[in-house]
This record gives structure tokens, sequence and C-alpha cells, in this order.
């Protein structure tokens, strides 16, 4: 999966915003606040393939994670889904 083009993260008054740009995103109107976690993941993320267990190992390096993780990043995944922030 990809994170789509036409959307970055932004800090805005101290907050990780997801903000759409360019015409293909003229209709999304929405600001996504992103926890440090989902922010840090967006910047790694950004402009490159990735997979569920790519988010899991750049957690492991960045963070003390749970053995749960998995299940945090599944999340994380499935909101940017909805949000249509990501592409398979």
């Amino acid at each position: 999966m990809r994170i789509k083009e036409g959307f970055e993260l932004r800090d805005i008054a101290g907050q990780q915003v997801v903000q759409a740009f360019g015409l293909e995103n003229i209709d999304y109107s929405k600001l996504i606040i992103l926890n440090e976690t989902a922010a840090y993941l967006w910047r790694e993320l950004e402009g490159r393939d990735f997979t569920e267990t790519d988010c899991v190992e750049l957690l492991r390096k960045e963070y003390e994670v749970p053995p749960t993780i998995l299940a945090d990043v599944q999340q994380i995944i499935s909101s940017w889904r909805k949000e249509e922030l990501i592409a398979d």
C-alpha cells in the first residue's frame, strides 16, 4: 500500500494534521489530526510502498512497543483507508 498523492502532514498550532492539496482533492475538505505515533509513521512511509510489517518494524525501532502493536498498526491503517488516505 501507499499514501496517496495530494496529502501532506503539517504542523498546525502544535497539532499534526494531514491536509489535502491539488486539484485531484478539491472536494476533500477534511483535516485529519494524527497522534505522535501515527504522525511518525506517516513521515516514515510517505513516498514509498509499505506493508503492515514495515509499520511494525518502524515502530519497534522508534518506540518500546507492546506485543499487541500489530493490532494498533491495523487500526491506524484501517482509519487511513476509511479516510481514503492510502491506496493498495
